[in-house]
């Protein structure tokens, strides 16, 4: 059994759709997508249009949250700055892409046929906006995952892949279709992104597993000039990222 693992799309199909093309030739069972889909990016209906093509699992995300409640943006942790863009991305959506949305689960629990259990969710079990990195505290995580049996925890958000063991358990994080960051996150230091997407593979092996962090570079020109065509309020910010000012 093999399943890919995406997240923190971001709008972004350009990168998406590279992601797609790489999982094609993995011959993966099933699809999950750990939240963040369309806001911010310049193509929010082509990524909901085709999660829903693929019918992934789909996780919710604080973004996605956002979008469903924009009233509700700073509890969601969505920066001022990016507030236009939230809103840009609100206005192209139909009421069956809300909907569609609204059917993103919180979190999903899965056995492999081997009994090793997996929880996905998109920050931690509890919050959206749990961010879980290489450094956070083992006291954070007992109060995140406390209760819970599943040995495996997979998750997105902070834009990083990772791999960390805790416990019993490990702990990974699938890194972002659409931003992949440079650095991890933190108060006062804009994002940089890197020039490919990331997602992640877990295969089910006899009575272990296997855990493949992926990396696909994807057609940055022509991301360049869809942003460049369009009226995204962020597209300076994307535009300096690729180096297309």
């Amino acid at each position: 059994m093999r399943i890919a693992f995406i997240s923190d799309i971001h709008g972004n199909f350009t990168a998406l759709e590279a992601v797609l093309a790489d999982i094609k030739k993995q011959k993966v069972d099933q699809i999950f997508c750990l939240g963040d889909t369309v806001s911010l990016g310049p193509q929010p209906l082509e990524v909901l249009e085709t999660l829903h093509e693929i019918k992934s699992i789909n996780i919710k995300g604080n973004h996605d949250g956002a979008i469903l409640e924009p009233e509700k943006a700073a509890y969601y942790e969505i920066t001022e700055h990016l507030v236009p863009d939230l809103h840009w991305g609100r206005e192209r959506l139909t009421n069956a892409d809300y909907d569609f949305i609204k059917s993103f689960q919180d979190t999903h629990a899965l056995t492999f046929p081997n009994g090793i259990e997996l929880l996905a969710f998109h920050g931690s079990p509890l919050a959206t906006t749990h961010l879980i990195q290489a450094t956070t505290d083992s006291s954070l995580l007992d109060t995140y995952f406390e209760g819970q049996k599943a040995t495996v925890l997979i998750g997105g958000h902070s834009h990083i892949q990772m791999h960390r063991r805790y416990g019993n358990k490990l702990i990974l994080n699938s890194g972002s279709v659409g931003n992949a960051f440079v650095f991890a996150f933190a108060p006062g230091r804009p994002p940089s992104l890197l020039p490919w997407a990331e997602y992640a593979i877990l295969e089910q092996l006899d009575n272990t597993f296997s855990v493949d962090l992926r990396r696909v570079y994807f057609d940055i020109p022509k991301l360049v000039k869809i942003i460049k065509e369009g009226d995204l309020p962020g597209k300076a910010w994307w535009l300096r990222q690729y180096g297309a000012e």
